[in-house]
């Protein structure tokens, strides 16, 4: 796998993750102190329109990486959730960074032979 695939995941992550907590903070002027509501359409606009090339990219990772449902559905769903997807794509990078070509492979330690006296 190319690191371009992972390093195009990483980054629309942080970006959706900020403008979600953007989108929150938005929410809360509108809807707290009856401020902001144009501001609030064009962060929301926003959010959705990056969410969707977000989920593009962690699809095609995920698909790259054979990645079960299961944790293609929570990587894909984590863009909806304040703060997860901070944390999903610390996960993600460090889970797949072995399969990166041209990544180091940390070599296991060499066993050493047991001997037996018969």
């Amino acid at each position: 796998m190319k690191s371009s695939v992972l390093t195009r995941y990483r980054v629309m992550a942080y970006v959706t993750a900020v403008m979600l907590l953007i989108l929150c903070a938005c929410m809360v002027a509108k809807y707290g102190f009856h401020t902001g509501e144009g501001l609030t359409f064009a962060v929301s606009q926003t959010h959705g329109v990056l969410y969707i090339i977000y989920l593009v990219f962690a699809f095609d990772l995920g698909s790259k990486a054979r990645w079960p449902f299961g944790k293609l559905l929570w990587v894909l769903v984590s863009g909806t959730i304040p703060f997860a997807a901070f944390f999903v794509e610390r996960r993600i990078h460090r889970e797949t960074l072995p399969l990166v070509s041209g990544a180091q492979a940390v070599p296991a330690p060499a066993k050493t032979p047991v001997k037996t006296e018969a």
